[in-house]
């Protein structure tokens, strides 16, 4: 097909779970890695890998999600616009056996006649030769190039210790780089692989079960309880409570009937509704997600773009020290020396691996980082905003105040009464009664079969009369329970504290209600005293609730500031503001109203509940429910920079002080090649491990199950 990027698929091994292809790329110059992010995440693959020297493709796959056939055909359809810019020839990745290849070599190149030395040496610096060939077609004088050179001039000298140790040292290197950096992707990739399920359709009055991905716009999409909407759409029928936290950073659920809309993420608490489909399949934010993470594992940061760009600008330099090396002295082992002990390995290895490294240890502590210039603006932050409902609080309701207005029951009563009607309820502010009678260790009031009405309350009948519980329009309206001036009064002033009421009639009159709120979570000072301990100068809190409730809270954790009763454009209005002032914010939200405030912040970090928008538009996304992972990925990212900076000083000093050593001749290519490769290696290691030292918080694996 047009726009296709294999053809001639050709399987020429096939196992259990496993199939591998020849092929012929249909485009010069494809991004093979990014060509095998894009196989990976066909359905059913686990994982992929491209030898673009070979031709040769191999899929190992979920042999219960999908087979050979179904994957071949899948990537006869695949497309992938090439990147901008000019063609690029395919990079050459190391793996474990030529690794070993060499190193054998190495070992055992003194045991082969003399006449075989030279011929198994130059076999295994083909592959080197013609990469270098490549680059300097297309790129000029580069540190492939000059390894490359190095070899030759040991090779041709007879050399072939050094030849040898040179090209174990290199392969090493890129292995443990291109190891690191496949680990780290396939990571990035799995923890955003959409989770796609079934959907209920009605077709000509018939309700079918069908693949979501099967979903087009137009159809009638039935949603009943538990289960999460897979669409954005109107609701033809039916009435439902929705839980919209995701979405919305409401606690509370909403009521939801004809007319309104509904958006995919949203959790039907009770109830049955049928929407019309009008976003499906890539236009829902996890599709976008998905193709996200696509970009992210592609970009670089200024960090890494400023080392590749001195790499490069000191390569003619290295080679000009050589050239004249030899013209002085007439060695050609000195001008292999100098040769050896370039400045681009260390410099273009060392940063992006810290960076991966610490990525990976991020997803370990559970912290999804979209991009290493994520890190590096992470590092700069001098200011965190928080939402408040779901970032700050949990989202959860507790029971805070029980006003009775009937002196026949106490507070307790009322409680123990509404619970016993509302226990068969899983309704959260059913489920938070249940549990505050738990703990009050109540009594249980008899009752007659309980009625439920969605997106209103229950009802029932205890010693002979009516009871419901509920909302207000429920009590009130629909069941004609008055409310006085003195009761009025009450109420209000327990909703401008921000609180979410139950009110309960029981024989027609209104004899109490019990206030819930949002709870702070536990961590939420410890994270932001570690925050102020890790550089971070100010922390403020923005939020769409009450004013007196945000004020509450921002005294009790120590903010800052505090901005209430916000719009979601008033959000991203004023960190606008604080960003013209020369702020440095991270925004930390949860919900669809906090999309623009991630994404106008230097750093947007969505909460593991949040809503798929704000996660898409996060440059950091939580992947559990713990706001310490917060401070967490501040102190990962600071740790890296300083890594980072500790590994240019240390390879611009231990490189200059080789190069000057091999250019006076105190030193033999051998010797520099050890030196040189295993201080890159050494700078490696320590880029791998770097992120892991400096984090006191442990790993998810290795923390204490909660309860």
């Amino acid at each position: 097909m047009p726009g296709a990027v294999f053809s001639n698929l050709q399987a020429v091994h096939r196992l259990p779970g496993r199939v591998r292809w020849r092929f012929r790329a249909t485009a010069a110059g494809q991004d093979w890695r990014a060509l095998e992010q894009a196989v990976a995440l066909l359905p059913g693959v686990l994982e992929a890998r491209i030898n673009a020297a070979a031709h040769a493709l191999v899929v190992r796959y979920d042999a219960h999600t999908t087979d050979a056939d179904q994957l071949e055909a899948a990537l006869g359809r695949l497309a992938l616009n090439p990147a901008p810019g000019p063609a690029r020839p395919a990079p050459r990745l190391h793996g474990m056996g030529e690794v070993l290849g060499n190193a054998a070599l190495l070992l055992g190149s003194g045991a082969l006649p003399p006449s075989l030395r030279g011929a198994s040496t130059l076999a295994a610096s083909l592959p080197l030769y013609h990469h270098a060939f490549e680059d300097l077609c297309s790129e000029g004088f580069n540190s492939h190039v000059l390894e490359a050179l190095a070899v030759a001039i040991s090779t041709g000298s007879a050399d072939y210790t050094a030849a040898n140790t040179t090209l174990f040292m290199l392969a090493l290197g890129e292995y443990l780089e291109n190891s690191i950096a496949r680990r780290s992707d396939d990571m990035l990739k799995q923890l955003l692989r959409p989770n796609v399920g079934t959907v209920w359709v009605e077709r000509d009055g018939v309700e079918q079960q069908v693949a979501a991905e099967a979903i087009e716009v137009g159809h009638t999409v039935v949603v009943g309880a538990g289960a999460t909407v897979p669409v954005d759409g109107t609701v033809l029928g039916g009435e439902a409570l929705l839980n919209e936290a995701a979405m919305t950073g409401e606690s509370v659920p909403v009521a939801r009937k004809r007319g309104d809309r509904v958006l995919s993420g949203t959790v039907v608490e009770e109830g049955r509704i049928r929407i019309y489909a009008e976003h499906v399949g890539q236009g829902t934010a996890v599709a976008r997600i998905a193709d996200y993470v696509e970009q992210s594992l592609t970009a670089k940061s200024q960090a890494q773009l400023n080392a590749s760009r001195l790499a490069d600008r000191l390569v003619p330099g290295v080679l000009g020290l050589a050239g004249a090396a030899w013209l002085l002295t007439g060695n050609r082992g000195r001008a292999a020396a100098v040769l050896q002990a370039d400045y681009s390995c260390s410099l273009k290895l060392a940063t992006p691996v810290a960076f991966k490294s610490s990525m990976y240890f991020a997803g370990q502590c559970g912290v999804l980082v979209k991009g290493a210039d994520v890190l590096e603006r992470l590092a700069q932050v001098d200011t965190v905003v928080f939402d408040k409902t779901g970032t700050l609080t949990t989202g959860k309701l507790s029971v805070t105040d029980s006003v009775t207005f009937d002196p026949q029951f106490t507070a307790n009563d009322l409680i123990d009464l509404a619970a016993s009607v509302e226990e068969h309820y899983f309704h959260p502010l059913a489920l938070a009664v249940v549990e505050a009678a738990r703990r009050n260790q109540g009594r249980h009031f008899d009752h007659k079969e309980v009625e439920f009405i969605a997106a209103h309350g229950v009802a029932s009948v205890v010693d002979g009369r009516r009871i419901v519980v509920g909302s207000r329009h429920f009590v009130e309206e629909d069941e004609g329970v008055p409310i006085n001036a003195t009761q009025r009064r009450c109420l209000d002033r327990l909703f401008r504290e921000g609180k979410t009421l139950l009110y309960i009639g029981f024989g027609g009159r209104l004899i109490g209600v019990i206030a819930l709120k949002d709870t702070v979570r536990e961590a939420s000072a410890a994270t932001i005293a570690r925050l102020r301990g890790l550089g971070v100068q100010r922390i403020l809190m923005l939020t769409g609730d009450h004013r007196t409730r945000a004020a509450e809270l921002a005294q009790a954790l120590g903010l800052d500031e505090f901005h209430a009763e916000l719009l979601p454009e008033q959000k991203a209005e004023l960190v606008a503001a604080m960003k013209a002032r020369g702020a440095r914010i991270a925004f930390v939200g949860d919900g669809i109203n906090d999309a623009p405030a991630l994404a106008g912040a230097e750093v947007g970090i969505a909460m593991q509940q949040g809503a798929d928008i704000a996660r898409l538009t996060s440059d950091v996304a939580l992947l559990e429910d713990a706001i310490e992972r917060v401070a967490d990925v501040k102190e990962i990212a600071n740790a890296t920079m300083r890594l980072i900076e500790r590994n240019y000083k240390l390879t611009v000093g231990a490189n200059t002080a080789i190069l000057g050593a091999a250019a006076l001749g105190l030193l033999r290519p051998i010797t520099t090649s050890v030196l040189h490769n295993g201080t890159t290696i050494g700078i490696l290691l320590n880029a791998l491990r770097g992120g892991q030292k400096t984090l006191r918080t442990p790993p998810r694996a290795e923390r204490p199950r909660r309860a």
